[in-house]
């Protein structure tokens, strides 16, 4: 990748790991389709390694190694991998995000980055860093509002959301982002564009409720799970961890409000905030 002035960037250490598995697939003679074929994949997914989009599961870097005969070199670096990628998982969730076809998202205290409004992702990011200078924090907005996007094309994923009420009720930025926040959620789920639940406080306990969870299921790639706390996050497509936290997904769903009922409550509490009215809890 080039950088200004003709200076190449570094490479991140996934970009490294494509370009070391091309090279040995192509010392070994074989082509990404050929190599998909015995390590049971798509192409496309090898082209995605390859890359560095995406990095392989332990299974399949286990496979690799054996195809290729590089003695475990695919799988240790995988598991260095892992290790370091803690400082960039919001990045990597949020690009996986573009790619998926389906996404499944519960959220416990905020609203979700892709359905955030300009001043609802401004109140956010102020508060998280109170000395962002004015440049940066536009800047910041203006990446979080580009996620959204994706609702806006032809073939845009599919996106089911299930909020806690601590969402809808927490007071991000004043009554007035709050009442344009939330008729944006409403709108979205009335035009079709997502699918949208509320877990109410009735509920009480409920199987995600220490954790956000993100869910994505792609064309030509494992499923993925992202779940993500104050300071860290987790982005696996590691078949039985992605299975957890789709059960616990489903579990949360199902204790939540119907779609119609749900919007309902939203639109409520979107008219209190207009009325500029902190909404009771209820």
């Amino acid at each position: 990748m080039t950088g200004r002035a003709g200076h190449q960037e570094p490479l991140s250490n996934e970009q490294r790991y494509g370009d070391e598995l091309r090279r040995r697939r192509e010392a070994a003679g074989l082509t990404q389709a050929d190599l998909s074929e015995r390590i049971v994949c798509s192409p496309s997914l090898i082209a995605h390694y390859e890359a560095g989009r995406r990095t392989p599961s332990h299974a399949d870097a286990q496979r690799l190694d054996q195809v290729l005969g590089t003695g475990g070199f695919f799988t240790r670096w995988r598991k260095t991998l892992a290790k370091s990628r803690f400082a960039e998982h919001f990045q990597e969730a949020a690009e996986a995000e573009q790619l998926a076809l389906f996404i499944e998202e519960y959220a416990v205290s905020l609203v979700p980055g892709l359905l955030q409004t300009e001043g609802y992702a401004r109140a956010v990011l102020k508060v998280g860093k109170p000395n962002y200078t004015a440049a940066d924090l536009d800047k910041k907005v203006v990446n979080r509002l580009e996620r959204a996007r994706i609702l806006a094309i032809p073939d845009s994923p599919t996106v089911w959301v299930i909020l806690h009420e601590t969402v809808i009720r927490t007071v991000v930025g004043g009554s007035v982002v709050m009442a344009e926040q939330l008729r944006h959620i409403a709108e979205l789920g009335r035009d079709g564009r997502i699918m949208v639940q509320v877990v109410p406080f009735s509920v009480g306990a409920h199987a995600t409720m220490s954790s956000m969870v993100k869910l994505m299921r792609f064309a030509d790639a494992p499923d993925m799970a992202y779940a993500e706390a104050l300071h860290t996050g987790s982005l696996t497509d590691d078949p039985s961890l992605v299975r957890r936290y789709r059960d616990a997904y489903d579990l949360t769903r199902a204790a939540a409000l119907p779609p119609e009922a749900s919007l309902d409550l939203i639109e409520s509490v979107a008219e209190d905030y207009g009325n500029h009215e902190r909404p009771p809890h209820p």
